[in-house]
């Protein structure tokens, strides 16, 4: 499914997954990863999460979504999508910042899992300390 013509793109990041997301014009398709977007996410809150931007600017029919996604799990890939989106959407037209802003869908989530540190258990966690 080659989409060509005219396109906005943007790139969305959350803890391991990335997302590039190109805006068309056309008739309100959501493709991810070449599927159907209620097909690529299963659970309705990710659908919900990912199509966010688009609510959030009144813009359910105007364009045809394309995004690739990669790394990390569900929930990380849907923010990722939809910041992807909202970034895309700004790209396409300034107007749309602030209801993208008060919705808080332009900010990039930076937590991202902290590395285990040798010697510990987890990152931060330690093995429990005895005086006696």
């Amino acid at each position: 499914m080659a989409m060509t013509g005219k396109f906005y793109e943007g790139v969305g990041r959350r803890k391991a997954a990335v997302a590039r997301v190109r805006l068309f014009a056309g008739a309100g398709d959501f493709v991810v990863n070449e599927k159907p977007l209620n097909e690529y996410f299963k659970v309705a809150g990710l659908v919900t999460q990912a199509s966010n931007p688009l609510r959030s600017t009144q813009n359910e029919a105007r364009f045809t979504i394309s995004a690739q996604v990669t790394g990390g799990g569900p929930v990380g890939q849907s923010e990722a999508v939809s910041l992807g989106l909202a970034r895309a959407l700004l790209a396409a037209d300034a107007a749309f910042k602030s209801p993208l802003r008060k919705a808080g869908l332009l900010t990039r989530d930076p937590r991202e899992k902290e590395r285990k540190k040798p010697g510990l258990k987890k990152a931060r966690k330690a093995k429990q300390y005895t005086k006696r």
